[in-house]
């Protein structure tokens, strides 16, 4: 009996003891949360803590925030298994793990309608740095859809080759004159046929990531696609079922057909389509204008040599001209602030810290000896800032640093490529699908995916277009295209 009152004794002493360190690490935590370091749980492609640079960019930035703002976090990198990101981000969000600062590559929508993403306006409102440096684009998107912050300059994708390449063919002026579809055809045909390598490469003309998108930013605005939504007498109709539409995939199909366009691009990745490009398997790609040509044109140079610098294409000049329209609807990508995250303010601080001119010099600029050198006279930006550096977060129009910038942020065939993206900016008509139309517009952006594909491989013949249209309309396309004609303005 003396023994069990001791087990008991020890028993309830061991608990006491247990609890109170519990409750003493749990105030512990709460006060840290409050008054010391915050932890702020990031989601973001690619930027996990496998990434090296991640990590190193994260820890300098937890410095920077310290040292310039007296604010004291820690940023815990979420690693996101290979695949698709949007469908691996939406089954982390949905299992209840919702990280504070989240990245979105689509897949955004579903998850801001649970009300699970908060409303920025007016955090940018009162914004110290952020609403200083929001751009005209960004202001529209804002307005439509307020969870998604992606302040960059207009994101249209520009066709690029190697300009040494590019020098040596006799099509070359004229495309540049005037780059009319046909123009662009007879290109794309030297490129294969005499070749200006020498090596009997490249094996195509032009390759895209995985489907025609990339494609169309160099040939869609040529074919009288100028918007979304089209006018077809009085009434708004889908451009994806007009008649532009049938002409331009019968381009492609010929483009296929003659083996100018890769046949292998259903499977090609932004990765192995860049590797093709590098390889000189392939003579034309399609990015982003500004610093992903910046980085193209480094890794072109680096693994070809100073003269395979890339030469920016026009886009393709017909019914209109432009690297197709710009969304204004919402940010098809960007950053978002979970609404269940007890650390908004602080997450929104990081944000708009990084839109300051100091938060700038990590994001814009690096790691300082390894992206660019500090001298008396300015700020010398290295090799391997051009080769590989991007903003992780804001690229504001104007950045001026403490000391002068004495190499460009942007290499001749980058600014170029940005310079062109202003000149043919045209705005889109484009706009949310509500709620209730969403999957039905899912399965109709499905059904052209596959019949769009089926056309430009040859599987089935052009003609079958109107029996495509007759699918969409029945898919749910009736019900849109009334939506469209009520609500364009």
């Amino acid at each position: 009996m003396k023994k069990m009152l001791a087990l008991l004794i020890t028993f309830a002493l061991i608990l006491a003891l247990t609890t109170a360190c519990t409750n003493e690490a749990s105030e512990k935590e709460t006060d840290e949360n409050s008054n010391g370091t915050k932890t702020i749980k990031v989601v973001y492609k690619d930027e996990g803590p496998s990434n090296p640079v991640a990590k190193a960019y994260f820890s300098n930035l937890e410095k920077a925030l310290k040292e310039d703002k007296q604010l004291d976090v820690k940023f815990e990198l979420v690693e996101m298994p290979q695949g698709n990101y949007a469908e691996k981000l939406n089954l982390l969000l949905m299992s209840g793990e919702i990280p504070d600062l989240i990245y979105f590559q689509g897949g955004d929508q579903q998850i801001a309608e649970q009300d699970l993403l908060e409303d920025l306006t007016p955090y940018i409102e009162k914004s110290e740095h952020i609403k200083n440096i929001i751009q005209p684009h960004n202001e529209e998107r804002m307005k439509n859809y307020p969870y998604l912050l992606w302040i960059k300059p207009l994101d249209s994708k520009t066709p690029v080759m190697r300009k040494d390449w590019f020098d040596k063919m006799n099509s070359s002026t004229e495309l540049m004159e005037n780059p009319s579809v046909d123009n662009y055809f007879k290109f794309f045909q030297e490129l294969v046929e005499s070749p200006p390598g020498g090596s009997g490469k490249p094996a195509n003309a032009v390759t895209v990531a995985g489907d025609i998108t990339e494609l169309d930013f160099i040939f869609e605005m040529a074919f009288g696609i100028n918007q979304t939504w089209i006018k077809n007498g009085g009434d708004y109709e889908y451009s994806k079922v007009s008649a532009q539409e049938k002409e331009k995939l019968a381009f492609y199909n010929k483009l296929y057909t003659a083996g100018l366009l890769d046949n292998q691009y259903l499977t090609k990745q932004w990765d192995t389509k860049e590797k093709a490009f590098y390889d000189g398997e392939t003579g034309v790609i399609v990015g982003t204008n500004g610093k992903i040509i910046d980085i193209y044109n480094g890794k072109m140079k680096q693994v070809n040599g100073e003269s395979a610098e890339v030469v920016v294409l026009p886009p393709a000049k017909g019914d209109f001209q432009g690297f197709a329209p710009t969304d204004i609807t919402k940010e098809s990508r960007g950053l978002a602030i979970s609404s269940q995250s007890k650390n908004k303010e602080t997450v929104f601080q990081v944000l708009d810290y990084l839109a300051s001119a100091e938060g700038q010099m990590l994001d814009r600029l690096g790691f300082e000896g390894e992206h660019y050198e500090s001298t008396d006279s300015g700020i010398n930006l290295t090799e391997k800032y051009y080769n590989e550096w991007y903003a992780r977060f804001w690229e504001p129009a104007e950045f001026e640093p403490e000391k002068p910038l004495l190499t460009p942020l942007l290499s001749e065939p980058a600014e170029q490529s940005r310079e062109l993206a202003y000149e043919f900016y045209n705005t889109d008509n484009s706009f949310i699908i509500p709620v209730e139309l969403i999957s039905k517009w899912d399965a109709m952006e499905n059904l052209y995916k596959e019949f769009s594909t089926d056309i430009i491989t040859g599987k089935r013949p052009i003609d079958d277009f109107d029996k495509y249209v007759e699918e969409w309309l029945k898919a749910g396309g009736d019900e849109v295209t009334e939506y469209a004609n009520k609500n364009i303005k």
